[in-house]
């Protein structure tokens, strides 16, 4: 076998990578670019090295010199082992091209934070109730936890134009931010609030389209199964392991075969869309998939031919036994009868009738004995043109399915329904049936095939003949609407439009007939919307209480209640725990009212308080009226449309240099929200925060606050009430700093109101040495400085009280102390010798030694926490009952072998968990864990175990911290044991991308201690968090809806860092620079931490279609839009168009042009737009003002589109706008600019495109079928230049700044690649794709002297494309060659070229500069060169760039989709694409992959390529890359790299440089200015 192996200077390693080259036949070495393994030269040679037979390496010479004979060059290659072949005679840039095809990576930067799916089950448990939510390729687990809330009706959170989200009141004309609505509560009404609280997230390789519940007989946690389907007909069967707390994949059905296709000329299976239906009695399930196949998968359940809900023991006997069904090969597997399921089957829908040839929805229906299905369907496609030929031509069919004969019965159908029917809803008793929905009537259709319909607006009349009962003056909508079911003794249907209209639907029931239908809509009281926007799923989680799911807002839980005069039973406890889970009960809740979900703290409740909440509405007056109320929400940034990028603005009132050294060269803006849901969103890659105060401190090391309460005589502590001792104020700081001498001394201060005062008269002695740790004992009353020789404990007014020393001698020759922990009343401390010591405080506040055992003394460990485990999360047993005084406090040691110990205070004898293993950072750890004893372990320095989490919820978490800052959090979890109802402690390994920076400094050795330890942050904003110092500082922060997020603070280093409770800084933090400065601070508020990302939420009210920054006045232009009624304009043509009768008038946008100021967030100015016109670009451009002159300016471009209905021509504007200063309003300086039209021009056809072409200041406008470069003239107009012809609807036009290369991509046709020139002005096509792409989105990508385009289509697909006229498939350049294709999941609806910032990676590992002209270098030895002839010098060059590491990436793309993820496109030099494309291989087949889903199949494309090119490396792979554990991912860079198996060596720096350089890790890859 031949192997091949090339020599790559950036990366270094011992020994260099060996790729196997592939099997006889061979291609043509050099030029097979489609196979990544076989072509590894990155230069004009290749090193052949011929490890086993020499016959296969001189048959790739041969091929090579045969391709070089058909080019009609001639070449001899030797044959030697490791000869350098020169490629002169093959065309080296040929060959360098080749080399560099295609070579980039894709990384999501943020997941998706659209909701599209959602359902309701119990999962982790038979008890428990969660929620799973579907985010495009996202899966996200949520249980519901019930905490007690004061709703205050006073506050109220103001938006510029009145329309704020979720029932909020507007007020003045400032901008604030989105609150979660448990923040900041003053005292007011105490309700019960249902949060969600994530319990684990999973990322797949395949994109959702629907959710299911699935009762089976077993499963592993006791609770229900979840199927999933997915695009291109896939199912998967789920449930939840509590084994391993994840969810373990049961069966995966694939029904994507081409005998299932239909017809050649039909849809394909990605086109057509598909429906997941379960039958309620979950005995089967069906997939409707491709243009009319059903696929059905039967379960397995107790008695499968009797319906369990009608079974009656006494008068049908014993219950069968489950039937069985033999095993059969399906889906290329075998099922055998301990599968929850039986053999699925396919089959057409018109099997099942010949009539059902355009089916519309299906679904499973109630109180049936056999799994029953109805469908709506036509024998015609419908068509809103042809509405008086095929007016009402849908029926609803009831089939019976036989799931053993693989039959169907037919049991009723109806006939002459609305053309305009689109679903179909099931109704379980009372009413029961089935609900049809269409856009103007809803039509209910009981299991007899009786019918009782209602209009909801005045069309349904015209558009059908079917009997409705007139209710057309509600004006509703019904298009893309989503109901539940919310009345439990009615039946009562909530209707949810895509405006976020609500609306109730009533059933008339008479016994057990429905006889009539009423629907009103519910109105707020005061005039405020819940729903900001289209939902896109609907989901009940429990009695009041659903959730609200939507792909253009943030998903909401909405409760209700029914309004009663009763008085309500009050409930003791504000949470609910059943069985460990938090969850709201149904069964807690079935004798009270409707209303009892809605508790207030008193045993009474009035309808006057009822009527006060500041979120609630009503449907009328009477006493049955709902009460609705948000609960919680779910951030969403979807869907992303424009961004820009402005100059960041400080959050500190002080324009203090010290104040804005730290700040970011920009802020990422970005629009998400629809509709009323309109926003702009502030993203940044890391934290910014709001400097309060710079404290007059130099030379700090150390920071400790201090909150002491006095001692009452009695000995009673004073303000002991839980209350007040959550607001006690910290009022003494300890600072360790360095004096004159360079000796750390440590100095108490008393804090004051804005200044720190030197504590003087104390017995606090400053030259006591540098304070190891500080911490309270004794309830709060007693300081204690821990010392690295002893420990001096002081009251609350630093009177010294004790000082413990901890050594026998005086001496201090022993053993220093190194790190300290506290849990009242222990203090732990460990010694540089990797000893401990355990103190504890008795009830006088006295210091004594805790009496260690054997096992204590012969346990060396590095480091160790203290944690008082209150709610038993970790639920260690002990030999003896818990001792009263110590509490069931923990104490858990790092050993020196990387061991884990954990022993109970209260029993010191022996260690009630141990774990070895724990060196090794694996996926699960516990006690029985273990490795191979020559596997690599992670050097560890620092353990720590305590709370994260928010106001809603904290939970305990162990946190390690390794000797190159990496962070490795464990959740604890039980897990069952089996065959026995105990269960035993694990560890679950939470994904954390995250990377530190890199410095270029060794790290320490592994006994040397840092100074400064990691540090627990009890109220931080409202957080409990961790704070990592450093030189690469950052939090770590546990919001209720999401994992613990690892988010770097913008410093450049932290020495120290502590909390800090003052009444000018309230839950801040205090902290020492790099320069040991102090500076007092806080976390910004209300950010969102959820996407990894530090977010902020300005909502305008509007949906923002574009958006610009305008540098010169620091403002930022929107172009926003609302709906407004539309009436026919008039026309000579369509004279009945005046006599239009309707009251009922459909809704178009109106734009309109605002002009932002960013240090208030307010609108100072704005431009109306005509009705009809909106928005369709805007553009900073720098145009010249004037033809004689020449002067340029900075303006605003901005295109609009004026749409007047199908039957007219669109027709769209340009604007030119300037920002001018003007004299502001009186106290609003902010109001200082206004804009100024300087020119307006209307032109035939919407403008959809601008940007700037060319050097003179000229606007290229995509109008209509045309592109045309345009000139502003002196006299306001706008004179075209040049103009090129275009096809259908262009979607893109932008230029390569400053060359006159342009793309311009149509939305049906392909991309063009045109050239601009000035002399003469003219257009010239250069080259275009060679097949049709339905153009969404394009741009450039230059990299290393080629240029790339990259095509975005509407089928979520990226194309790589090149312009090469020398390529002979290019048609001498005529056709752009088709180089790769990758699948993202999601379209992009933007994609941005940015410059890219160098990594700290990429600056460690660059080479000095050289001088490119050695003959006059000063440093030289030799002052005469020797003459060399022309192919010795271009030899030479060649030489010293193959030496020269390549440079790493100047550019890269920025994607935005509608899934609200932001994703980063880099491209790669072939040294570090073999290396990442390596490393996903061996993560592909290392890690686990949810669901059974295969990530090559999911990205790779089947495409006609021109010409072969290399795959695009999945980043959603190497970010997997910390989920490894350390012996893994030693392994992996042996294999990648060519390093052997230690994880500390040169080859895991470079593997995480590259990860860094892409993206991965938290760092942004390149985005070093957000």
């Amino acid at each position: 076998m031949a192997h091949i192996k090339a020599a790559t200077a950036i990366i270094p390693r011992t020994a260099p990578m060996t790729i196997p080259a592939i099997a006889p036949p061979l291609k043509p070495l050099l030029f097979d670019a489609s196979c990544e393994e076989r072509v590894v030269s990155d230069a004009a040679a290749v090193v052949l090295a011929v490890e086993e037979g020499e016959a296969q390496a001189n048959q790739v010479c041969s091929e090579i010199e045969q391709y070089s004979l058909e080019k009609h060059r001639q070449v001899n290659l030797p044959r030697e082992k490791g000869s350098i072949l020169p490629l002169s005679g093959l065309d080296s840039n040929r060959f360098q091209q080749l080399s560099r095809l295609n070579m980039q990576c894709y990384t999501e930067l943020t997941p998706p934070t659209a909701v599209t799916h959602s359902v309701s089950l119990p999962f982790l448990s038979a008890s428990a109730n969660n929620l799973i939510v579907a985010k495009n390729s996202l899966v996200q687990i949520f249980s519901l936890k019930s905490v007690i809330t004061e709703v205050d009706h006073d506050s109220r959170r103001s938006f510029p134009n009145g329309d704020n989200p979720h029932g909020q009141a507007a007020k003045g004309n400032n901008v604030d931010l989105l609150a979660h609505p448990d923040q900041k509560l003053q005292r007011g009404e105490r309700l019960h609030t249902t949060k969600l609280v994530l319990v684990s997230q999973y990322e797949l390789s395949g994109t959702i389209t629907s959710l299911a519940r699935v009762k089976t007989l077993r499963s592993k946690s006791g609770g229900e199964a979840l199927l999933v389907a997915l695009k291109d007909a896939k199912l998967s069967l789920v449930e939840w392991d509590p084994e391993r707390y994840s969810i373990s994949t049961s069966s995966l059905h694939y029904y994507e075969r081409e005998d299932l296709q239909g017809s050649p000329w039909g849809p394909e299976l990605g086109q057509s869309s598909s429906i997941l239906t379960v039958d309620p009695s979950s005995r089967c399930a069906a997939l409707k998939f491709g243009t009319r196949n059903i696929a059905i998968l039967p379960f397995h359940q107790a008695g499968d031919d009797l319906v369990m809900d009608d079974y009656d023991p006494e008068l049908d006997g014993d219950p069968p036994e489950p039937t069985t069904t033999p095993s059969k090969m399906t889906n290329g597997g075998s099922l055998a009868t301990q599968t929850p399921y039986s053999a699925s089957f396919v089959l057409s829908l018109l099997a099942l009738d010949p009539s059902l040839t355009h089916p519309v929805h299906l679904t499973f229906l109630h109180e049936y004995r056999e799994p029953t299905i109805g469908v709506l369907s036509s024998q015609v496609a419908s068509s809103v043109g042809l509405l008086h030929e095929r007016r009402d031509l849908l029926a609803y069919t009831v089939f019976t399915l036989d799931l053993e004969q693989r039959a169907s019965t037919t049991l009723l159908s109806v006939n002459k329904l609305p053309f305009d029917l689109h679903t179909v809803m099931p109704l379980a008793l009372p009413v029961g049936g089935a609900l049809l929905i269409g856009t103007n009537q809803v039509i209910h259709v009981d299991q007899a095939g009786k019918t009782n319909g209602v209009a909801v607006n005045e069309f349904a009349k015209q558009c059908s003949s079917f009997t409705l009962i007139d209710q057309s003056e509600l004006g509703l909508r019904l298009e893309g609407c989503v109901t539940e079911q919310i009345g439990a003794h009615n039946g009562d249907v909530l209707i949810v439009s895509n405006t976020g209209e609500l609306a109730l639907l009533n059933f008339k029931i008479d016994g057990r007939s429905v006889s009539g239908l009423s629907m009103r809509r519910i109105y707020l009281q005061s005039g405020e919307s819940v729903v900001l926007a289209g939902p896109s799923c609907i989901s009940t989680i429990g009695r009041g209480r659903m959730f609200i799911g939507s792909e253009n807002s943030d998903s909401i839980v909405l409760g209700w209640s029914r309004k009663s005069h009763k008085a309500k039973r009050q409930r003791s406890n504000a949470t609910t725990e059943i069985d460990g889970e938090e969850s709201v009960s149904d069964e807690e809740v079935d004798g009270l009212e409707d209303d009892d979900d809605d508790l207030y703290s008193g045993a009474k409740v009035i309808d006057e308080a009822a009527q006060r909440q500041p979120s609630s509405l009503s449907t009328s007056t009477t006493s049955d009226d709902y009460l609705f109320r948000v609960h919680d929400v779910l951030m969403s940034l979807a869907p992303l449309r424009d961004i820009t990028f402005g100059r960041s603005i400080s959050a500190v009132a002080e324009d203090t240099q010290s104040s804005r050294r730290n700040e970011p060269e920009l802020e990422l803006l970005v629009t998400s929200g629809c509709g009323k849901a309109g926003a702009l969103s502030i993203l940044n890659r890391e934290i910014n925060p709001a400097l309060k105060r710079n404290y007059d401190i130099s030379c700090a090391q150390g920071i400790w606050s201090v909150c002491v309460k006095a001692q009452s005589a009695e000995g009673v502590l004073a303000g002991s009430d839980n209350l007040a001792a959550h607001q006690e104020h910290d009022k003494f700081m300890i600072i360790s700093k360095l004096n004159d001498a360079g000796d750390e001394q440590s100095i108490a201060y008393s804090l004051t109101s804005g200044a720190l005062e030197e504590v003087k008269e104390s017995d606090f002695d400053p030259s006591a040495g540098a304070t190891v740790d500080v911490g309270t004992l004794n309830g709060g009353t007693r300081i204690v400085q821990v010392l690295k020789n002893e420990i001096r404990a002081y009251d609350a007014n630093f009177g010294l009280a004790q000082i413990f020393p901890l050594s026998d001698d005086d001496s201090e020759i022993g053993p220093k102390v190194v790190s300290a922990s506290f849990s009242e009343p222990y203090i732990l401390l460990i010694k540089d010798d990797s000893s401990l010591m355990l103190i504890k405080g008795d009830d006088s506040g006295d210091l004594e030694e805790v009496e260690r055992q054997e096992s204590l003394l012969t346990t060396k460990c590095i480091s160790g926490s203290l944690y008082e485990d209150s709610n038993d999360v970790f639920r260690l047993e002990s030999n003896e009952e818990l001792d009263d005084e110590g509490g069931n406090v923990l104490m858990f040691l790092l050993t020196l072998e990387a061991g884990l110990r954990i022993f109970r205070l209260s029993d010191l004898a022996t260690p009630i968990y141990t774990a070895d293993g724990l060196g090794f950072l694996p996926p699960f750890l516990s006690t029985e864990f273990t490795v191979r004893r020559s596997a690599a372990k992670e050097i560890l320095t620092e353990i720590l175990v305590t709370e994260l989490g928010d106001a809603t919820t904290k939970s305990p978490y162990l946190i390690l911290r390794s000797i190159n800052d990496d962070l490795t959090i464990y959740q604890a979890y039980q897990s069952p044991v089996e065959g026995t109802p105990d269960t035993a402690l694990r560890f679950l390994k939470l994904s954390n991308p995250y990377l530190p920076k890199m410095t270029g400094e060794d790290p320490p050795d592994n006994n040397q201690k840092r100074g400064q330890p990691l540090r627990a942050l009890a109220d931080i904003n409202g957080f409990s968090a961790v704070f990592v110092p450093g030189a690469s500082p950052c939090f770590v922060i546990k919001p209720a809806s999401c994992l613990p997020q690892v988010v770097s603070l913008r410093s450049k280093g932290v020495k120290a860092l502590s909390s800090l409770h003052r009444p000018d800084l309230e839950h801040g933090f205090t902290y020492v620079d790099n320069q040991g400065n102090l500076h007092g601070a806080q976390l910004p508020s209300h950010l969102d931490y959820s996407t990894g990302w530090v977010m902020r939420r300005i909502y305008s009210g509007e949906e923002i279609q574009a958006l610009d920054y305008h540098a010169r006045s620091n403002r930022y232009i929107l172009g926003t839009s609302h709906k407004v009624d539309f009436k026919l304009p008039e026309d000579e043509l369509h004279y009945d168009w005046s006599t239009e009768n309707t009251s009922f008038l459909p809704q178009v946008e109106r734009g309109c042009i605002k002009l932002l100021e960013p240090t208030t967030w307010t609108i100072v100015d704005a431009f109306e737009l005509e009705p009809a016109e909106v928005v369709t670009s805007i553009k900073t451009m720098n145009l010249e003002v004037s033809e004689h002159t020449h002067v340029r300016r900075s303006l605003i471009a901005v295109g609009t589109a004026l749409l007047r209905g199908e039957d007219l021509a669109a027709h769209g504007r340009i604007y030119i706008f300037d920002i001018i200063e003007v004299v502001p309003e009186p106290d609003r300086p902010e109001t200082g600019r206004k804009f100024k039209l300087i020119a307006k021009e209307e032109v035939r056809g919407a403008v959809t495109a601008l940007c700037e072409i060319g050097t003179e200041g000229f606007l290229l406008a995509a109008q209509g079928q045309k592109c045309m470069v345009r000139g502003l003239k002196e006299d306001g107009t706008l004179l075209p230049v040049a103009f090129m012809d275009m096809q259908c609807y262009v979607s893109v036009a932008k230029e390569l700044e400053g060359t006159g290369l342009c793309i311009m991509g149509d939305a049906i046709k392909g991309l063009w690649f045109t050239g601009y020139s000035e002399d003469p002005y003219q257009l010239r096509l250069f080259s275009k794709t060679s097949q049709h792409i339905e153009v969404m989105a394009a741009e450039f990508l230059p990299h290393d002297k080629q240029l790339y385009i990259l095509v975005a289509d509407a089928d979520s697909h990226i194309h790589v494309l090149q312009f090469d006229p020398e390529h002979p498939k290019s048609l001498t350049g005529q056709r752009l060659l088709h180089l790769s294709t990758f699948h993202t999941g999601t379209f992009p609806s933007r994609l941005t070229l940015l410059r890219r910032h160098p990594t700290p990676y990429e600056l460690l590992s660059s080479p000095p500069p050289t001088n490119p002209n050695p003959a006059h270098d000063p440093s030289s030895s030799s002052t005469i060169q020797q003459p060399q002839t022309q192919p010795q010098q271009q030899q030479q060059q060649q030489q010293q760039q193959q030496d020269q590491p390549p440079s790493p990436p100047t550019h890269h793309l920025l994607l935005t989709s509608p899934t609200g993820s932001l994703s980063l496109l880099t491209p790669l030099s072939p040294p570090t694409y073999r290396t990442l494309s390596a490393l996903q291989s061996y993560l592909t087949s290392t890690l686990p992959h949810h669901l059974g889903l295969n990530p090559r199949s999911h990205r790779n494309v089947e495409a006609d390529l021109s010409v072969g090119g290399r795959g695009i490396v999945d980043g959603g792979i190497l970010k997997r890359w910390m989920e490894l554990g350390s012996w893994k991912r030693g392994e992996g860079v042996g294999r990648v790299v060519g390093e052997g198996e230690g994880g500390e060596g040169e080859g895991e720096w470079v593997v995480r440089g590259l990860l860094e350089g892409v993206g991965v890790g938290g760092r942004g890859g390149g985005l070093g200015f957000v």
